[in-house]
């Protein structure tokens, strides 16, 4: 299978909605991994991680690939303060109680770790449970630094006259990513754009998510900030899941104190760091796919 299945569940708060997610595999599979993206990004960023595992199981696993609200396929909030985990968090419960997962594992990139991290411990209420965790370059603590860096150009893409130009503006910010092939930023790019018509009547492309998010990401404070990483350590060291931490090693978000924390206390992680990478792992390299398909399809 070369392309997903676009399905969508009704999602209740802050307020009603419609949540996208892309389906690959096979939908009655015992075993479901839910891949979860990064702030600007969606779900199509795990079409090469996802085959890889559909095709290592021989087809008997579900991949789900949410795109988090307000990107992607899923609907806008109407009021943009709700941009935030608390959201995210609920819209997944939303989604687990519609795909009755058996055998639940996660991979969260960047945001899509910090709400795996937190939904571990409502998963349960659903009747699910995570079983594996895989972290990828985030953790309870985030570098300002890097927060500041995003901040820089969240919500201030505009429009592009092509597809490639649009890909060669998303690199410029994206070149954190690691090596590519052009071939690769463009399966990458595509997804994250949707036609547009300018004034002059021509099709151009802007980027597939609500510039309204960055409202809520640039109202956080340092001090806020730091009553957030109480909260994800304690989440964090609830976790009762097996845990892989993926980090980039020249990653400004995950520092190397962070991660090492991280192997020694909750589900003492596994870390892996990635030569040349910085935030965060695409998983689109083979060693990285490779990697993260051992670790959720391994037999124990």
């Amino acid at each position: 299978m070369n392309t997903p299945r676009l399905e969508f569940v009704h999602c209740t708060a802050p307020g009603p909605h419609r949540m996208g997610y892309w389906e690959w595999g096979d939908p009655a599979a015992a075993h479901t991994v839910l891949c979860v993206h990064g702030l600007t990004r969606q779900g199509r960023d795990f079409d090469v991680l996802a085959q890889a595992l559909v095709e290592r199981a021989g087809g008997q696993v579900r991949v789900l690939c949410p795109d988090v609200v307000g990107r992607g396929k899923s609907d806008f909030l109407a009021d943009p303060q709700g941009y935030q985990l608390p959201t995210y968090v609920a819209d997944m419960l939303e989604l687990l109680v519609r795909t009755k997962p058996q055998t639940l594992d996660w991979v969260g990139t960047s945001m899509g770790g910090l709400i795996g991290m937190l939904l571990c411990a409502y998963a349960p209420t659903v009747g699910a449970t995570v079983r594996r965790l895989v972290l990828n370059d985030v953790g309870p603590v985030i570098e300002w630094a890097a927060l500041q860096r995003i901040g820089q150009y969240l919500g201030k893409s505009g429009t592009f006259a092509s597809v490639q130009q649009a890909a060669d503006a998303m690199w410029a910010i994206s070149s954190s990513f690691g090596p590519h092939t052009p071939a690769q930023w463009l399966a990458l790019t595509q997804p994250m754009l949707k036609p547009v018509c300018t004034a002059q009547g021509e099709t151009a492309y802007a980027l597939h998510y609500d510039p309204a998010i960055a409202q809520a990401f640039g109202a956080t404070t340092p001090e806020q900030a730091q009553q957030g990483e109480a909260l994800l350590w304690q989440a964090y060291d609830a976790i009762a899941a097996r845990t892989l931490l993926l980090r980039g090693a020249e990653s400004d978000l995950l520092s190397t104190a962070t991660a090492l924390q991280m192997t020694q206390r909750g589900p003492r992680a596994r870390l892996l760091e990635f030569a040349h990478v910085g935030h965060a792992p695409t998983l689109v390299d083979a060693r990285q796919t490779q990697a993260v398909a051992d670790f959720l399809l391994a037999a124990s």
